[in-house]
């Protein structure tokens, strides 16, 4: 098992900036691929970034290619992801999770789920 706990959530305004992080723990750590997604009011979850093992790959987004930016620390279990530019359709719960291995911007190919961190952008 791996347990995921998001952190960094918030209120900020439009323009603004917020760093989450996710601390992991139970099974190595680098073992595991991992990713932020987001799930806005009333919409599907839905992928931010991701990042592999090692760190030296990440994969965004579209919608935030440019503004978030996904590193890790694998001697603290932890990921992040740098938020800048924030607009209010960012404004969502956002969820780490953890993949055996290999990257992966697909809900399903999750093996592990944090319980989210609201951010709420306002215009």
């Amino acid at each position: 098992q791996v347990q995921l706990v998001e952190s960094g959530g918030g209120l900020v305004h439009t323009g603004g900036s917020l760093r989450l992080s996710c601390e992991a723990s139970g099974r190595r750590f680098s073992d595991y691929a991992m990713a932020w997604f987001r799930q806005a009011p009333g919409k599907e979850r839905e992928f931010a970034a991701a990042i592999s093992w090692s760190g030296r790959s990440t994969d965004y987004a579209d919608s935030v290619k440019g503004r978030f930016t996904m590193s890790r620390d694998n001697a603290k279990n932890t990921v992040y992801l740098e938020m800048n530019s924030l607009k209010p359709e960012d404004t969502a719960d956002y969820y780490c999770a953890a993949r055996f291995l290999r990257c992966s911007n697909h809900v399903n190919d999750m093996n592990y789920w944090g319980e989210g961190t609201r951010v709420t952008v306002s215009s």
